[in-house]
């Protein structure tokens, strides 16, 4: 690992590399679109799923392995792993020895906001695992103390430096959408975003963002990596997590984001992020009550 991140980054990330008797999950104060966690298992620790954010982190303890694009992939302890938004796949230990790594999760308009006029769509990177000191080294800035809520300024340079690495790594070429296209789909996820708790109707986003429905699912994909429904889902699911994480009833977490009942939720919760709603809550310590 020392070789990979170098000594100073390698300390930064290491703190609390004794592993838990169980398995855990431990969540950073968040910053608007940047989660951040560590996580510990000592098997299998999510099932097949898909999440619409970038999944960015490292390999800090045993041998990481997950499902990834029709192929078992592999990372060991210093290694990058960039998972692309809606991308399906699983994750965790590939050996008895256990696996801990730490990841940060951003969302992919901030991405788009960071590359500005030298790129109008996401990057996609071939390889999931790689070595890359520059990117090791920004994951250390951002991961390296997960007790404190980061310094805004600080965000706004890491997720800079994080989608410079990810265009980079990319090498790609990809025709961008006109400046009035990217408005009127900016607009549609705005208003999504603004009213994610509740059903959202193709005509209404048709009157706020100027499009045609087929044309908006066209191109919000094209920015957003994924549709508008699955983006409003997850801004659900989102906001189902904070709930739990502040100890609330399941069924009254499932009334008030939007889903039929409790069983919804479940299934829903366990497509996006590859475990129940109870599981998640007990790995990161929580009792919903």
């Amino acid at each position: 690992m020392l070789d990979v991140l170098g000594d100073r980054s390698a300390r930064s990330l290491g703190r609390l590399c004794e592993l838990p008797a169980q398995d855990a999950i431990m969540a950073a104060p968040s910053n608007p679109g940047l989660e951040r966690i560590e996580a510990r298992f000592s098997g299998d620790g999510y099932d097949l799923h898909r999440h619409d954010t970038y999944a960015i982190g490292v390999t800090l303890h045993g041998v990481q392995t997950f499902w990834y694009r029709g192929a078992r992939r592999y990372s060991l302890p210093g290694n990058i792993i960039v998972l692309h938004p809606d991308e399906m796949h699983d994750g965790g230990a590939g050996t008895d020895d256990g696996l801990r790594y730490r990841m940060l999760y951003l969302e992919p308009s901030l991405a788009l906001q960071s590359l500005g006029d030298r790129n109008v769509s996401l990057p996609f990177v071939n390889n999931p695992v790689f070595a890359d000191p520059s990117m090791a080294a920004t994951l250390s800035a951002a991961l390296g103390n997960l007790d404190e809520e980061l310094d805004e300024l600080l965000v706004d340079d890491i997720i800079s430096r994080l989608t410079h690495g990810l265009a980079k790594h990319a090498r790609q070429n990809v025709k961008p959408l006109g400046p009035t296209a990217m408005r009127q789909t900016e607009l549609a996820r705005d208003y999504l975003e603004e009213h994610a708790l509740r059903l959202v109707r193709s005509d209404e986003l048709e009157a706020v963002s100027g499009l045609d429905r087929y044309a908006l699912s066209r191109h919000f994909r094209a920015l957003y990596a994924t549709s508008p429904h699955r983006f409003l889902l997850m801004r659900r699911l989102q906001r189902a997590r904070e709930m739990i994480k502040a100890g609330e009833p399941l069924a009254e977490i499932a009334a008030a984001t939007g889903f039929a009942d409790q069983s919804h939720l479940n299934r829903q919760f366990k497509k996006a992020f590859g475990m129940t709603p109870g599981r998640w809550a007990n790995l990161i310590g929580v009792n919903p009550g």
